[in-house]
């Protein structure tokens, strides 16, 4: 036991591929029918293309493309294939729907009312970000960098993106001239991330799984061989059978919940499983100790 990984991942969920487009669309809907037409600023590889189609009047669609693929050939190792294929799927359905809307020259939604259009484009486009994040994909850009960053210095995905973004909020001053538009570009900012966090249930990170089982054994094996997560064998007794049963206690990151759920769906379908959301989760593998 524990060789081989009979109940194994599959490498492709319709779900997530289903998920992905959508999620793209939203995330195009946002910027370019709420943001753009305001001419506000966005953090992300997006937000770069944004400032040199204001600077340039060059594509969005365009330098999206070419710069996801120069960030995809040069993180190759960086990325696991999954993550790879599943960023590829999420740069082209994004490049294809920003081209759309381009296309399409659609008359800008809520163009009268700046503050509230540039607020409801950042929920939108945070949305969609979160729904690709929620199946263990994304739209590129500094996702790609910030995990290059992530593997090689010690600061968090946070902390990166962050800074990234600020940096890129800021270079609009250098265009526009104006306060104004980077205090804009950083609410915007600000939201986006906060609708991200309520896609994803949250601002926790770290989820905690009791997973009761007969074949905890299996379970414990597969997820130790095929997600690198330890598990914690606990001793329990059912009240009701009055009989002794194993416990599993796993602790995870978010975006592993689905494949922990997929896993032990191979391997017992009639297992129990509790799930909740941690606010911190402190040792290898998670976050450092402060």
């Amino acid at each position: 036991m524990g060789d081989l990984p009979e109940f194994s991942l599959k490498k492709f969920y319709w779900k997530d591929y289903l998920t992905i487009p959508l999620g793209a669309f939203m995330y195009a809907l946002g910027v370019t029918q709420f943001i753009m037409p305001q001419q506000f600023v966005l953090g992300g590889l997006t937000g770069i293309a944004v400032l040199f189609n204001y600077a340039f009047s060059l594509p969005v669609s365009a330098m999206v493309l070419v710069m996801n693929g120069v960030l995809l050939l040069l993180s190759y190792k960086v990325l696991g294939s999954e993550f790879l294929v599943k960023t590829i799927v999420g740069v082209a359905m994004l490049s294809l729907f920003l081209a759309m809307f381009e296309a399409l020259n659609l008359e800008p939604i809520m163009f009268a009312e700046p503050l509230m259009a540039g607020l409801i484009g950042a929920i939108v486009a945070g949305a969609g970000v979160g729904l690709m994040m929620s199946v263990n994909g994304s739209s590129g850009g500094t996702d790609i960098i910030i995990m290059i960053i992530n593997k090689y210095r010690n600061i968090t995905p946070g902390r990166a993106m962050l800074l990234l973004d600020l940096i890129i909020v800021g270079s609009s001053f250098l265009i526009f001239r104006s306060v104004e538009t980077v205090v804009f570009g950083i609410i915007i900012i600000a939201v986006m991330s906060t609708s991200v966090d309520w896609v994803l249930n949250g601002i926790r990170q770290s989820v905690q799984f009791f997973i009761f089982s007969s074949e905890y054994d299996e379970i414990a094996t597969q997820i130790n061989l095929q997600l690198h997560r330890g598990c914690t064998v606990l001793d329990a007794t059912g009240w009701y059978t009055q009989q002794p049963q194993k416990v599993l206690l796993v602790m995870a990151k978010r975006n592993e919940s689905t494949s922990i759920f997929r896993l032990v769906k191979q391997i017992d379908k009639k297992a129990f499983i509790s799930q909740s959301n941690v606010v911190g989760v402190y040792g290898e593998g998670f976050d450092r100790m402060k």
